[in-house]
């Protein structure tokens, strides 16, 4: 699901977005109004600019372990 087609769906809502992951957004949690991202996906992009290994820590520790106050 592309972000165009998710924020015209839910337009009254305002939704927090990790930076650069766009294209591994994969749908909405319609109970808390979050993005789903596919982890495979984010892994794929961030290996654009490292090797799999460097891709999958900066993943877990700056990705799906950040505090978003």
């Amino acid at each position: 699901m592309k972000i165009e087609s998710i924020i015209e769906r839910y337009q009254d809502e305002t939704f927090l977005k990790a930076d650069g992951f766009d294209e591994a957004i994969i749908g909405v949690d319609e109970t808390s109004m979050r993005l789903i991202y596919s982890v495979s996906k984010c892994i794929k992009i961030l290996c654009r600019d490292m090797n799999d290994e460097d891709a999958i820590e900066y993943f877990r520790y700056n990705v799906s372990d950040a505090y978003v106050g």
